[in-house]
């Protein structure tokens, strides 16, 4: 078994590799960094993989289990002299170069990808506090804590409030960022010091909730938050002409920022529709309806489904969804499509995995006096995350690579000049009339691009571009299904620990 894992295994690496020798030369083109942003970046897999490392050590058993335990080590010390490297760029104030990538020796760091390591290392320190405040003095420190994160997150949820509608920012919010941040170092440092173990974990949470609010504050308002030059800045940290960039075909200008944007808008509202649809279902015929001729036929149907081929749902999306949502292909429609694809895979994985939930649990729960839905929401379905989660990666993993039904409902330019802006395309009305509260986006409802579909136009239709954007649009789109992949995993890997708790 052990074999046959390792075989699937390399071959997926193979294929991985092959993918990016042809494409990486392509999307790192002209690539301009900050090294604090460099820095933020390198230090999020250093803090993961160093506190794996911490909990397991270097061999944690043999045969695969010792396989990936060198490997975590060895991308450990790569991550480890990238920031050496980062830090003699720092130190020397000189710029270094290799082939096309040029890393640039600011200290500053972007307010997006602060947001992002911050909000990942938050999620990371919540999980790993197991620590509970026992005495008066301890729970008089929590409460504290969480009153100070509730004033910086309520800040910040003002100034998005007030620079959406034109104001001003508020001008205290930095130095209140700058306070906390400095009170948590002083607390951190102090834990250590006298080697007390309950607030260790407290002082980091607050400080990555100010570095948090810090980069919400500079994206609403555009002002930074840095001293002498280190700190978090609006932009020009990055520059990713590949990923920023729209394409402008004949080799004037290679991007695939709209195409990327369109792939993520199309699976995100395929999950958002697919997945509690599917859910539902599954909670329906497992715990309430019972083996009948209905329920076998609802199998039969799911199965069927789940095996159709791609291009019957484009055509049923042409034929069926188009004509009713603006009657033309738009995003809309391609959500939709690519949802009633996903459905089947995570109704026949939900229902699995509710059917493997024991039945002592329900029966200790109605022993209680619980009642069933309450039941079944606090008990069966969190038990069965782990299985539901299972089958939306499966399924995102499929559907964020389909080709043939984009090309009937989504039908865009090959290689559009703009993203789609769904989210600045909201608009919220009221009325007398029921439901009183009316919400459109017209961008839904318009064509736009996609990586599949842009492949499909440069490799196989030799559309526009050469061959090597082509395999640099197959790099970026094996990074956003990964980058989903990655996301259910850690929701997943999240489920299964508080079930074991």
């Amino acid at each position: 078994m052990s074999l046959v894992v390792f075989l699937v295994l390399s071959i997926l690496v193979l294929l991985l590799a092959f993918v990016f020798e042809r494409g990486v030369a392509v999307v790192l083109e002209n690539l301009i960094i900050g090294a604090g942003t460099a820095l933020a970046f390198v230090a999020l897999p250093v803090v993961l993989l160093s506190r794996r490392a911490y909990r397991r050590g270097i061999v944690t058993g043999t045969g695969t289990d010792a396989v990936s335990s060198y490997v975590r080590f060895a991308f450990l010390a790569v991550f480890v002299l990238l920031a050496a490297g980062l830090g003699y760029a720092f130190a020397t104030a000189t710029s270094l170069s290799y082939g096309s990538v040029t890393l640039e020796p600011t200290t500053a760091v972007g307010a997006l990808p602060a947001l992002v390591v911050s909000g990942v290392l938050l999620l990371v320190a919540r999980a790993a506090d197991t620590s509970t405040a026992e005495t008066d003095r301890e729970q008089l420190v929590a409460r504290l804590a969480r009153l100070v994160v509730a004033g910086l997150v309520a800040g910040a949820l003002v100034e998005l409030f007030v620079a959406e509608i034109g104001v001003p920012g508020v001008p205290f919010m930095p130095i209140a960022v700058a306070a906390v941040a400095a009170v948590s170092l002083v607390a951190l440092v102090a834990s250590y010091a006298r080697d007390v173990p309950y607030p260790r974990v407290l002082p980091v949470t607050v400080l990555l909730w100010a570095s948090v609010v810090a980069a919400v504050h500079v994206l609403a308002t555009g002002d930074a938050v840095a001293v002498a030059g280190v700190g978090i800045v609006e932009g020009g940290t990055v520059n990713w002409p590949f990923l920023m960039n729209p394409s402008q075909g004949l080799g004037i200008q290679i991007g695939v920022m709209p195409a990327m944007f369109g792939t993520i808008w199309i699976v995100l509202g395929a999950v958002v529709f697919a997945v509690p649809l599917a859910v539902g279902a599954a909670v329906y015929l497992t715990e309430y309806a019972e083996d009948s001729l209905f329920t076998r036929g609802v199998d039969v149907a799911t199965n069927g489904l789940w095996s159709t081929p791609s291009i019957v749902f484009g055509l049923f999306g042409l034929a069926f969804i188009v004509p009713r949502f603006g009657d033309s292909p738009s995003i809309l429609a391609s959500q939709l499509v690519l949802g009633f694809m996903l459905l089947p895979l995570v109704l026949i994985t939900s229902r699995e995995a509710m059917k493997s939930v024991p039945d002592e649990y329900r029966d200790a729960s109605a022993a209680l006096g619980v009642s069933k839905w309450r039941t079944i929401r606090s008990v069966v379905v969190p038990a069965a995350m782990p299985g539901v989660i299972t089958g939306v990666i499966l399924g995102v993993g499929r559907i964020a690579g389909e080709t043939a039904p984009l090309l009937l409902v989504l039908n865009g330019p090959n290689f559009p000049g703009s993203a789609p802006g769904v989210l600045s395309s909201f608009d919220v009305g009221f009325g007398l009339q029921p439901p009183f509260i009316h919400v459109s986006n017209p961008a839904l409802l318009e064509r736009a691009s996609a990586l599949p579909y842009q492949l499909y136009a440069v490799i196989t239709a030799g559309v526009g571009a050469e061959e090597s954007f082509g395999w640099g649009t197959a790099l970026v789109l094996l990074g956003v299904v990964l980058s989903f992949f990655a996301v259910s995993v850690a929701s997943r890997r999240y489920f299964r620990r508080k079930l074991q708790q």
